[in-house]
C-alpha cells in the first residue's frame, strides 16, 4: 500500500501552511456534518471538501471523486497523527506555533506584495487570520513532529539501495534532465568612503526622525533596502542565534526592548535595528538596511580585476582552485573551492532549469573544464559583484543508474523506505484505535484499511 499521493507531498518536507490558507477564506458555504473520528478528532465534510478545493485551485488535484477520497484519507491520517502524538505526550509550544504563523504570513506578504494585500485577498484582518490559523499550525506542527519521531533515524545501505533499483520496472526508472556540477570565483566591488558616510548619515537622520515621534515601521517600508522584511515594515519575527550573520545578532541580542541601535556593518550594508521582543534567546526585532551606492567605477575596476585574475589561470601562474583560495570573497563557495552546491539537494550537480537565469545563460554556452568571462551579478539579497564560473562536468539527459545517480537513487530507496515504514505503524495503529466513517457522504475506496473492526455507519448524527 501507499499513503495518498498528496499526503507524500506535503510531509516529505513537512507541512506546508500555505499550501493550506485558503481552506479558511473564500469556500463555499457547505452543509456541515462529521464524516469521520479517529480517537478524539473529528473530520468535517467542510474539512474535505475545502482541502479539496483548494487543492483544485493550485492545480495539485482534480474533481474526480477518487482525488475527493484521497483528501479525505489524508485527513485520516493526519488525525491518526495528532492522536498518536496526544497519546505519546509529543507537544509543540506556543513560541513556535507564533514563529510559524508570523514567517508564513511573511512569505505570503512578500509573494503578493504586502500584508494589507494579504488580508484584502482573504477577506480578513491579519489578527483574525492568525487567530484562524492557530489550530491548523498546531496540528500541522505536532502531526510533522510526530511523522519525524516515526520515521528517524532511518537509513538505506548500498545493498539496499542496488536491490531498490535492481527491482523497478524499467519503465519506473526516471529520466535525469541535464545536470551540471560547477564552481565560482566571486570578487565584490569596493564602496568609497564617501558612499559609506551617506549611508550612515542618512541612517542617523532615520533613527532621529524615529526617536521623534516616526513610525519606523513606515520608513522601512519607504528606505529599507532589505527585500527580505522592507515590505513588511522591516520585521523579523522568532529570531534565534545562528540564523543571521554574527555582526547583526551582536547587536540585536544585546539591545533592551524599544531600543534602537546606532548604524553598524555587516556584509549586507549598514543598519539601524530595534528590538521589539525577547523571549529567552528568542527575538522580534525590525531594522532598516542601507547599501552604500556603487560607482561604475568600482564595477569597471572589480571587472578588470576579475579579468587579471582569469588570465593568470589561462596562463598557467595558478589553477583555479588556487585563486579562488586566494581571492574569492563568497563564503559559501571559498572554503570547498569553488564548487556551488544546490540548496535543495545539498549535492553538486544542479539540474539546469534550477539555474537562476543569469548563471543559466554562462553555463549553456560553457565547455566542460573551461572558464567563463568575468560576468556581472546580484545575489538574491541584490549585492552585486563579478564572479568566474567554472564548468567541471555537464551531464546529458539519461535515464537513472547506479554510478551517475547514486546519490539519487538513494534518496528515492530512503523515501520508499519512509513510506512502507509509516504505512505498516498506520495499520497496526489502526487496529488500537477509535476509528469511525461515516460512508454514507463519502463511498471511498481507501489505501489503508480504515473500515476494519466494523467501525463504521451510514449516517452522522
Amino acid at each position: 500500500m501507499e499513503l495518498p499521493k498528496m499526503w507524500q507531498r506535503f510531509i516529505k518536507n513537512g507541512f506546508v501552511l500555505l499550501a493550506i490558507l485558503p481552506v479558511f477564506s473564500k469556500a463555499q458555504v457547505l452543509a456541515d456534518g462529521i464524516v469521520g473520528v479517529v480517537g478524539n478528532n473529528i473530520i468535517l465534510k467542510s474539512d474535505v471538501e475545502e482541502r479539496h478545493a483548494n487543492y483544485v485551485r493550485q492545480g495539485f488535484l482534480t474533481n474526480k471523486k477518487e482525488d475527493l477520497c484521497e483528501v479525505f484519507e489524508e485527513l485520516l491520517f493526519e488525525k491518526l497523527l495528532i492522536h498518536q502524538a496526544e497519546v505519546d505526550s509529543v507537544v509543540v509550544g506556543d513560541d513556535e506555533i507564533e514563529a510559524t504563523i508570523d514567517g508564513r504570513l511573511k512569505m505570503l506578504a512578500q509573494q503578493m506584495g504586502s500584508e494589507e494585500r494579504v488580508a484584502e485577498y482573504y477577506g480578513k484582518s491579519i489578527p483574525e487570520i492568525k487567530e484562524m490559523l492557530q489550530s491548523i499550525v498546531h496540528d500541522n506542527l505536532v502531526a510533522d513532529r510526530m511523522r519525524g519521531k516515526i520515521i528517524r533515524n532511518v537509513e538505506v545501505t548500498p545493498s539496499e539501495v542496488q536491490e531498490f533499483f535492481r527491482n523497478l520496472h524499467i519503465d519506473s526508472v526516471p529520466l535525469i534532465n541535464a545536470q551540471v556540477e560547477l564552481s565560482q570565483l566571486v570578487i565584490y566591488p569596493e564602496v568609497d568612503p564617501e558612499a559609506r558616510k551617506e549611508a550612515i548619515d542618512k541612517l542617523n537622520e532615520l533613527r532621529e526622525r524615529i526617536l521623534s515621534g516616526s513610525s519606523f515601521s513606515s520608513l522601512a517600508v519607504l528606505y529599507s533596502e532589505d527585500p527580505g522584511s522592507s515590505k513588511s515594515g522591516g520585521e523579523y519575527k522568532g529570531i534565534k542565534r545562528g540564523q543571521f550573520v554574527k555582526e547583526f545578532e551582536a547587536v540585536a541580542f544585546n539591545l533592551q526592548r524599544g531600543q534602537i541601535s546606532e548604524p553598524f556593518l555587516t556584509e549586507f550594508g549598514y543598519h539601524i535595528v530595534q528590538l521589539l521582543a525577547r523571549r529567552g534567546e528568542e527575538l522580534d526585532v525590525r531594522h532598516i538596511l542601507i547599501r552604500p551606492k556603487i560607482s561604475e567605477q568600482n564595477l569597471k575596476d572589480t571587472q578588470k580585476k576579475l579579468d587579471s585574475i582569469r588570465d593568470l589561470i589561462a596562463e598557467g601562474f595558478l589553477t583555479f582552485e588556487q585563486a579562488v583560495e586566494r581571492f574569492s570573497q563568497d563564503d559559501n563557495t571559498k572554503f570547498n573551492k569553488g564548487l556551488m552546491s544546490n540548496p535543495q539537494t545539498g549535492e553538486p550537480r544542479w539540474e539546469m532549469g534550477d539555474l537562476r537565469r543569469d548563471l543559466f545563460l554562462i553555463v549553456e554556452r560553457l565547455e566542460e573544464g573551461k572558464l567563463s568571462p568575468a560576468t556581472f551579478f546580484r545575489t538574491p539579497d541584490s549585492k552585486e559583484g563579478f564572479r568566474l564560473v567554472k564548468l567541471h562536468r555537464k551531464i546529458e539527459p539519461h535515464k537513472a543508474n547506479l554510478k551517475d545517480d547514486y546519490q539519487f537513487i538513494k534518496s528515492l530507496a530512503a523515501q520508499r523506505h519512509n513510506e512502507r515504514r509509516m504505512n505498516q505503524w498506520t495499520d497496526q495503529k489502526i487496529r488500537n484505535t477509535y476509528v469511525r466513517i461515516y460512508t454514507e457522504e463519502f463511498s471511498c475506496s481507501f489505501r489503508n484499511n480504515w473500515l476494519q473492526n466494523e467501525k463504521t455507519t451510514t449516517h452522522a448524527k
